[in-house]
């Protein structure tokens, strides 16, 4: 149902830093770039998006995006999270079962360093 989705970062080269090492981690790369404006990370295509957006304000703790991203392991979500730190991400959740979900819910939420929650998730036991 969903080809593709898009979200706005302030900078550009950091969000550019985050997230190839975050989508990483799940297995997608950077396979589209317009400079100073737009890259896109896939596996197969181009389906998650940085927009440059300059003059966006900052997001406050309880709004912008939320996006979740399969993980096809726990360890992925694990390495998800952790990248997630060390380039500049928060945790906003660390990794873990989330049985109020589903019973097979594992996941791990962090923030951008712009703001935006991205989630990861694994329904493998």
């Amino acid at each position: 149902m969903i080809d593709h989705v898009s979200i706005a970062v302030r900078d550009l080269k950091a969000g550019e830093r985050f997230y190839t090492a975050l989508l990483a981690t799940l297995g997608m790369s950077k396979l589209r770039e317009w400079p100073d404006a737009a890259i896109g990370y896939g596996k197969k295509y181009p389906e998650f998006w940085i927009n440059r957006r300059a003059d966006m304000a900052p997001i406050a703790a309880d709004s912008g995006v939320h996006i979740c991203l399969r993980a096809p392991t726990r360890e992925a979500v694990d390495a998800f999270h952790a990248s997630a730190l060390t380039v500049g991400g928060t945790s906003d959740g660390a990794p873990g079962y989330r049985a109020q979900y589903h019973e097979s819910y594992y996941a791990a939420f962090v923030r951008d360093p712009d703001g935006n929650r991205i989630e990861a998730v694994s329904f493998v036991r």
